[in-house]
C-alpha cells in the first residue's frame, strides 16, 4: 500500500520505525516547502483544529466556505505585510479544487475594485478536482471501461441502455439498472482512489453500488475513525494502522502545545475526516451542504485574467478520472499551444501533458503516472519537480 506523502508538508510519518502508539517523523525531502512558503488551511470549521465559537458557524456550504477562505487570506496578507509583493498561487486537491477558482476569481475581483491589501495573485494549481459534480460521477464509467476494468460488452450495454446517465437514473429504466447492478460487481472491491491499492473495505456495507455512491467519497471515507474502526481492516496487503499515526500523534499534548490549540478544546479529539462535514447524495445534509455542483464557468471566467493554472490527475484514480477533467477543460475551448506529450523525471516518463493558452491565460495539464487520488500521496517526487518545470 502506498505511504501517504504530501508534497506541501516539511515532514512525513516515518512508518518503517513507526508503531501506532509510537509514531516517528521524518524530514519530506520533496516538499514544496523548500521552494515556497506555503500556508496550509484547514477549512470549514470543524476541519482539523479548525472551531468556531458559536454552533452556527459550523452549518456551511461550498459558496461560504471559500468566502471565508478569501475574506482569511486579505486578513491574514493585512498583518504579514512582508509577504504582500509574493507571487500566490490557491491549490487543492480533491473536493478542495472546488473551492479553488471560487476563491481565486474572488481575489481579482477584490483587487480589481480596490480592496486592501492588493494580493499579488498569478495563478492556481488543483489536483484530481472536483469540477463538475454530475459530469465527474458519470465518467466513472467511462474510466472503468478505459482502465480494462469492464468489458467493451458491459460498457457499451450501460452506455447505451443509461444514454450517458449514471447517477441520476430512472428507476423504470430496468435494463439501465441491471446493467450497472453488472458494473457494480465488477468495482465494487476496487479501491476507487487508486485501483493499483489493495481493497481495504471492512464489508460491502460500506461500498454501496456505484449508481449510489455518495458525492464526497472523494473525502477518503476509510480513513473516517468514527466510521471504520481500524481494528476491522486486517486484510493481505492492507496496512490500516498507518491511518493511526496521525491520529495519535495530533491528539498528543505536546503537539497541541506546539500548535497553539487552546485549552477549551483538550476533550475534543482531532479526527482524520469529520463524519459531519460529509455530503451524501439525497441525504439530509448534517452540517455542510453540497451548492456549488460546477465550477467551470468560474474557471471560463478566470481565463480572461492573467493567470497561470496548473491541473493534475493520477491516471489510477476513479473517483475523479483524469477523463473528466480533460472534458471540462477542453469545454473551455483554449488554445492547443502544445499537444498530448510525455514529461519527465529522471528521463523516464512521469506523464503526460497539454499546454493551453488564451491571451494572458496559460493552463497546463499533467497526468501523473501511477498516481492516484490524489497524485501527491503517491508520487512525492514527480511534484517537486512538477513545481520547478511549470513555475521557475
Amino acid at each position: 500500500m502506498a505511504s501517504h506523502h504530501y508534497f506541501y508538508s516539511p515532514f512525513n510519518f516515518n512508518y518503517a520505525n513507526s508503531t501506532p502508539e509510537n509514531p516517528v517523523l521524518e524530514i519530506n525531502p520533496y516538499s514544496w516547502t523548500k521552494v515556497a512558503n506555503i500556508i496550509s488551511i484547514d477549512q470549514p470549521a470543524g476541519t482539523g483544529f479548525s472551531y468556531a465559537k458559536y454552533p452556527k458557524a459550523y452549518i456551511t456550504n461550498d459558496t461560504l466556505s471559500s468566502m471565508l477562505c478569501y475574506q482569511f487570506l486579505r486578513k491574514w496578507f493585512d498583518d504579514h505585510p512582508r509577504f504582500i509583493k509574493n507571487p500566490l498561487y490557491v491549490g487543492a486537491d480533491s473536493y478542495g479544487g472546488l473551492f479553488v477558482p471560487m476563491i481565486v476569481q474572488e481575489i481579482y475581483k477584490g483587487n480589481e475594485v480596490g480592496e486592501e491589501p492588493h494580493i499579488n495573485i498569478k495563478g492556481y494549481i488543483i489536483g484530481n478536482p472536483v469540477t463538475d459534480t454530475s459530469a465527474e460521477y458519470n465518467f466513472r464509467i467511462p474510466s472503468a471501461h478505459h482502465l480494462a476494468l469492464l468489458s467493451d460488452a458491459i460498457y457499451k450495454s450501460a452506455k447505451r441502455n443509461c444514454r450517458g446517465e449514471y447517477l441520476n437514473v430512472d428507476s423504470n429504466n430496468s435494463l439501465c439498472i441491471h446493467d450497472l447492478n453488472v458494473v457494480d460487481k465488477c468495482l465494487k472491491r476496487i479501491q476507487m482512489e487508486y485501483i493499483l491499492d489493495p481493497y481495504c473495505g471492512p464489508s460491502n456495507t460500506f461500498k454501496p453500488s456505484l449508481f449510489k455512491r455518495d458525492l464526497r467519497s472523494i473525502e477518503k471515507i476509510s480513513m473516517d475513525m468514527d466510521i471504520w474502526p481500524l481494528h476491522q481492516v486486517q486484510m493481505e496487503g492492507c496496512n490500516d494502522d498507518i491511518h493511526m499515526y496521525p491520529y495519535v500523534w495530533a491528539n498528543r499534548r505536546d503537539v497541541r502545545e506546539a500548535l497553539h490549540i487552546r485549552e477549551v478544546f483538550n476533550e475534543t479529539e482531532w479526527v482524520l475526516c469529520n463524519g459531519s462535514l460529509q455530503f451524501f447524495y439525497n441525504q439530509e445534509p448534517i452540517s455542510y451542504t453540497h451548492n456549488i455542483w460546477s465550477t467551470v464557468a468560474y474557471h471560463r471566467h478566470l481565463a480572461n485574467k492573467n493567470c497561470r493554472a496548473l491541473v493534475y490527475s493520477g491516471d489510477q484514480d476513479m473517483i475523479v478520472s483524469y477523463l473528466s477533467t480533460l472534458n471540462w477543460i477542453n469545454s473551455l475551448n483554449l488554445l492547443v499551444k502544445n499537444g498530448w506529450g510525455p514529461w519527465f523525471v529522471d528521463e523516464q516518463v512521469a506523464g503526460y501533458t497539454m499546454k493551453y493558452s488564451h491571451n494572458d491565460y496559460n493552463l497546463t495539464f499533467a497526468t501523473v503516472k501511477g498516481g492516484g487520488h490524489t497524485a501527491t500521496d503517491y508520487k512525492p517526487r514527480m511534484f517537486k519537480d512538477a513545481y520547478e518545470v511549470v513555475f521557475q
